[in-house]
């Protein structure tokens, strides 16, 4: 759907509209909403409703309601819950729920009245909060669909309403711009695999530059073979598709620090000769979300314009099984030289990455990296579908993500960092392998990239539960990606101070 955002500080009776949503705490009336101002019109069936019980106010319900006047046609209310645990987070949910029900109101311009009840939604500023969750909640993926019956409605201009003045035009502008950012992240994690490889993955980066005029430069299987990246060739040598290895840098006048962001790319993985069961192995086209999330977050940066140095690497490979694949049993030779052993090889993901992180520390040199990997089923076990899992060298660079994470409802967990798990990955042949016996398979997971970011400051995402297939989080489509992780990164970005030695 083609959606536009704007704002307006008018009062309310001096806007045309063609539907207006009413957000409406539990448990209050309309004073207790701030709604006293509302028009007549709107006024009278709204009190009606919550006066007689129809709609509650319950976070995630919504009601919609039909006026019969020329001038105020139809309100849709949506719930937001008790007011004392009012914050972002809800209230994107509630503002996901607007974009969820944007084909079933039949019109053209639609206003968001933005209440003083709303001051208590968080640190984010009430405009990019409400922005993203209204767009994030309108996205759908119907590319590959002939016919669309579902959604007939293919554009609607959406007004927030602030009448109080308590957001502004650039916050609204803001939360678009991240929440496009996300959308162009999930369409790449959504589109099938026969028509998002290696080459596709690069030349959309590479588009992404030319359009936001940033530095792009793609490193072909052979320069890969004079750098020795052996792990990242040993994973594509299943594929008639060769591997990328993709660099984008935003450089602004007068950053001095610079922050890498790390994406695995795996276009499609079906385990290789360590192959995958059959059931669900469809899901394998979101192994390069990671990739997706630093593409989205790549996009954000050139319009934001944060005051750091941002790098986004991106390794991106398909991990098939022939008759030239990588074998359990092989040992290869990574780019800092360490010796790996191929335990299994549906354990590429560390692989790819081990290489692009060891390249970004030794040829691109940030203060700081972040990389983002569909990892291990292991976190998703162990966190679910809600919470990303990560390992950090860094605890001031955890503590910044983590205040990120807070302000932009995209949840990390740490998990422990402990030497003893590093002995559990020495190699018997090489200096180590790519997985261990046992569990705490995220922890081996993080611990094995440890091994390529000698002394920068590192976190390590594991987002294999987070990045697709979420449920009952309204701005979240159902069997979609998500992507998680671009929000995040932008909110870090946004506030980056240097780290502490």
């Amino acid at each position: 759907m083609d959606l536009k955002i704007d704002y307006s500080s008018k009062p309310l009776v001096d806007e045309k509209l063609d539907a207006l949503v009413v957000f409406v705490a539990g448990n209050t009336d309309l004073r207790g909403n701030g709604l006293n101002g509302l028009p007549r019109v709107l006024k009278k069936p709204i009190a009606s409703a919550i006066d007689l019980g129809v709609f509650s106010g319950k976070q995630g319900t919504k009601h919609h309601l039909v006026t019969g006047d020329a001038t105020w046609k139809q309100a849709l209310l949506i719930g937001l819950g008790p007011l004392d645990k009012l914050d972002g987070e809800r209230l994107r949910r509630a503002a996901g729920k607007i974009g969820q029900s944007l084909s079933c109101l039949k019109a053209d311009t639609i206003g968001v009245l933005v209440t003083p009840t709303l001051r208590k939604s968080g640190k984010l500023p009430l405009g990019t909060v409400l922005a993203e969750g209204i767009q994030l909640g309108a996205y759908e993926f119907k590319e590959y669909k002939t016919q669309d019956e579902d959604s007939p409605k293919k554009s609607a201009k959406i007004r927030i309403c602030d009448p109080h003045k308590l957001t502004d035009l650039k916050s609204v502008k803001v939360g678009a711009v991240l929440a496009e950012a996300t959308n162009s992240a999930r369409t790449l994690g959504n589109t099938p695999p026969n028509d998002l490889r290696p080459q596709q993955v690069a030349e959309h980066a590479q588009a992404l530059a030319k359009q936001h005029k940033l530095k792009c430069k793609v490193l072909e299987e052979k320069d890969m073979q004079k750098l020795g990246m052996g792990m990242l060739l040993g994973v594509s040598k299943g594929s008639e598709e060769p591997a990328k290895l993709i660099v984008l840098e935003y450089r602004p006048a007068g950053a001095k620090q610079t922050v890498a962001l790390v994406g695995k790319g795996i276009t499609f993985d079906s385990g290789g000769i360590s192959l995958k069961p059959g059931k669900s192995m469809d899901e394998m086209k979101y192994d390069m979300c990671g990739s997706a999330a630093v593409l989205g977050a790549m996009s954000a940066v050139a319009q934001l314009k944060p005051k750091v140095n941002v790098i986004g690497v991106v390794a991106t490979s398909e991990n098939m099984p022939s008759g030239t694949a990588q074998r359990p049993g092989d040992i290869v030779t990574a780019y800092n030289g360490k010796r790996v052993e191929i335990l299994n090889t549906d354990a590429e993901g560390r692989l790819v990455l081990g290489d692009a992180l060891a390249y970004t520390v030794d040829k691109l040199k940030p203060d700081a990296i972040i990389d983002l990997a569909t990892l291990t089923g292991a976190c998703v076990v162990a966190l679910g579908h809600y919470i990303a899992g990560a390992i950090t060298n860094n605890e001031d660079l955890m503590r910044q993500l983590q205040s990120a994470a807070q302000r932009t409802g995209e949840r990390v967990w740490e998990l422990p960092n402990d030497p003893d798990y590093s002995e559990a990955l020495k190699g018997a042949h090489g200096d180590l392998q790519n997985i261990a016996d046992g569990g705490a398979g995220t922890i081996i997971g993080g611990i094995f990239l440890e091994h390529f970011v000698g002394d920068t400051p590192w976190v390590h995402l594991d987002i294999a539960g987070v990045a697709w297939g979420v449920k009952s989080i309204d701005y979240h489509p159902s069997k979609s990606a998500t992507g998680f992780g671009v929000r995040l990164l932008l909110d870090l970005l946004q506030q980056w101070r240097p780290l502490k030695s």
